[in-house]
């Protein structure tokens, strides 16, 4: 499966990193159509980002989503016709690949997106399996 991210959403995705330096950022990204836990070799398209309050006691090394905001987004998504295709962490130093911590604390079966904000990547991976998923940045359609 990949994931496809507008570019719109992608910059608003490190500019919510940007914000929360040092600590990691958390968010949510809904999508139309299905969902992507029920997607096998399929695309994912996110069409919302939502930026969430991370609670962790050490958020200069870890998440943790705040569950009222959380649940808010989900219920957020399902009126908007969305549902959730992926999560979203930043690695303020890096590396864009899963912690223990992140293997550890897995519980959605979607896409995390982890942005490394020190080398300024993206990737996502199936967690707690650690298997890659592709995304694909892509531009904003101007046309009809």
């Amino acid at each position: 499966m990949s994931l496809i991210l507008p570019a719109v959403l992608a910059d608003a995705l490190w500019a919510h990193a940007a914000r929360e330096f040092p600590r990691e950022c958390v968010g949510a990204l809904g999508g139309t159509g299905r969902t992507a836990e029920d997607l096998d070799g399929e695309e994912a398209r996110a069409v919302a980002l939502y930026p969430l309050p991370n609670i962790s006691a050490q958020p200069e090394r870890e998440y943790l989503a705040d569950p009222v905001h959380l649940l808010r987004a989900l219920k957020a998504m399902r009126g908007g016709g969305l549902a959730l295709v992926a999560l979203y962490h930043s690695h303020p130093r890096g590396p864009a690949w899963p912690s223990s911590t992140d293997l550890r604390l897995a519980t959605y079966p979607v896409p995390y997106v982890i942005a490394d904000l020190q080398n300024r990547v993206l990737r996502a991976y199936r967690l707690p399996q650690g298997t890659a998923v592709g995304v694909r940045v892509e531009a904003t359609s101007t046309g009809d």
